[in-house]
């Protein structure tokens, strides 16, 4: 499922990244890659706050559909 459907305060586990490569490396740049645990901070509209690697990342909702965890 994609990282869109998670609710906040959830931490999942991200099994593949899609999207075409220079999506796929810009993504992996920021940390999402397979086997790492991301959680959900908030939502508005789409657009999501998550923390990866003790990081905060806002993500648009065409960027979030591409994380399958």
């Amino acid at each position: 499922m994609p990282l869109t459907l998670y609710p906040s305060g959830q931490a999942v586990c991200i099994k593949k990244i899609g999207g075409q490569d220079n999506t796929r490396k810009f993504l992996s740049s920021l940390g999402f890659t397979p086997g790492e645990y991301v959680t959900v901070i908030s939502e508005n509209g789409g657009n999501m706050i998550v923390n990866i690697k003790d990081c905060r990342i806002a993500l648009d909702k065409d960027l979030a559909k591409r994380i399958v965890v």
